[in-house]
């Protein structure tokens, strides 16, 4: 990115955008069919019905059987890949320049024309309930999961992507074809691709294939989330370490302020040089693990610290985390730390955009949040623009005991967390 009239947008009569991006110096090209809906837009008795259907659509279309999909873009030497997340879904694929046309076919099949045959549905079902069996097996996911289903309660976006084994055993073939029906739609449909190719030719591939679609609208409202700062314990015996989340709300994705955000994740916990890595797991030996992590949406978000810890350390790890989230409060970030994460940020930004993945995919999200498309130099100069005193002020608004809610996971036995432990 970078160059003039490399991006090019257009929308078809019936509200499906497609977006490309042009780059002539590779050979490749990957091209992705996005869904804004996610879990977040789930009723409550069909949790997990989009992760449901991402699965499905790869057992079968009316025209290739699941072997027939795998086969076909194994052929063309490609790479085909998808995932749910809270606000979209996405399948996509990377291939020579040459199979893009090939490639998007098999990816209009499986976003047209799945057939969610009867006995497959029961196999999908009980092969995502080993995925949730094999997620909670994992300390570090189960702690995320139950802190935010205690920090966005009542709330869509707090219940887990996968679905429960209580919600899964409710959705059978029609449940899934009635919210493939409703969200599987033009106007909540995005389709982009980067790499060697022409948005001509991308565009007539998109038009022949999904022109023919009706959008749909219900007036469905979404309410905004709203955080609760609670204290969950939750006591796992067999495990060794205590799983430790802690968070605050914090600005929606695209907040003005997000780049200070991200300045303030980094110096936080956003690598080695951070400062909880470096003073609870390097000066103090405390943690092997310990980081902190921005989860944002387009109307609220999140950042959140996780540390695994001895049951004997843990009270002593949260003060020290809570002494690091007073620290941005009192003290003016030193520019040393700043810049050193700027510099961090920039340099990860510009080493995922070397893969024509990574182009496609920020296509696809920017449109999503934003509208438009970000050129890499506008982003490093924001990045380059964030202050202390910006850093300082998002951490003076959101860094509040009454706004911080924890989860603690492990061997807890006589371990007692109370809200006069969250003072920061």
């Amino acid at each position: 990115m970078g160059e003039p009239n490399t991006i090019r947008k257009e929308a078809l009569p019936n509200g499906l955008t497609v977006i490309t991006e042009a780059m002539p110096h590779v050979r490749s090209a990957a091209v992705g069919i996005w869904v804004k809906s996610g879990s977040r837009i789930e009723p409550a008795p069909v949790t997990g019905i989009s992760h449901f259907i991402e699965h499905m659509v790869f057992k079968g279309t009316e025209r290739r059987s699941a072997e027939d999909i795998a086969r076909e873009i194994d052929t063309l030497g490609g790479q085909m890949d998808a995932f749910t997340a809270k606000e979209m879904v996405c399948f996509n694929a990377k291939v020579m320049d040459e199979h893009l046309p090939r490639a998007f076919e098999v990816l209009s099949d499986l976003a047209l024309a799945p057939v969610f045959r009867e006995p497959d549905v029961e196999k999908e079902r009980n092969v995502i309930l080993e995925e949730i069996s094999m997620e909670e097996d994992n300390p570090d996911y189960l702690v995320h999961e139950i802190f935010s289903q205690n920090f966005w309660l009542d709330h869509a976006i707090g219940r887990p992507i996968l679905g429960t084994r209580e919600s899964l055993a409710g959705i059978g073939r029609e449940q899934l074809f009635e919210f493939f029906r409703r969200w599987y739609t033009p106007n909540q449909m995005l389709i982009t691709a980067a790499g060697r190719l022409e948005h001509e030719r991308v565009v007539g591939l998109v038009a022949e294939k999904f022109s023919r679609l009706t959008p749909h609208r219900d007036g469905r409202q979404d309410p905004v989330p709203q955080p609760h700062a609670r204290i969950s314990l939750r006591t796992k015996r067999e495990l060794e370490q205590v799983h430790l989340c802690a968070g605050v709300p914090m600005h929606p994705l695209p907040h003005p302020q997000r780049f200070a955000v991200s300045v303030m994740n980094s110096i936080l916990g956003g690598g080695m040089s951070s400062r909880l890595f470096q003073n609870v797991r390097e000066k103090e030996g405390l943690a092997y693990a310990i980081f902190s992590d921005i989860s944002a949406y387009r109307d609220t978000g999140c950042l959140s610290v996780y540390a695994g810890t001895a049951p004997e350390t843990a009270r002593q790890t949260l003060r020290l985390i809570l002494v690091e989230l007073t620290r941005f409060k009192r003290e003016p970030v030193p520019l040393e730390d700043l810049r050193r994460a700027q510099e961090h940020l920039k340099g990860n930004l510009m080493l995922s955009l070397e893969s024509t993945g990574a182009h496609m995919t920020k296509l696809a999200r920017e449109e999503i949040y934003f509208g438009r498309s970000f050129t890499p130099d506008e982003i490093l100069a924001a990045v380059d623009a964030v202050t202390p005193d910006d850093v300082q002020a998002v951490a003076r608004e959101f860094f509040r005991p009454d706004l911080l809610g924890a989860t603690l996971l492990g061997p807890l036995d006589s371990l007692e967390i109370t809200r006069d432990d969250l003072a920061c």
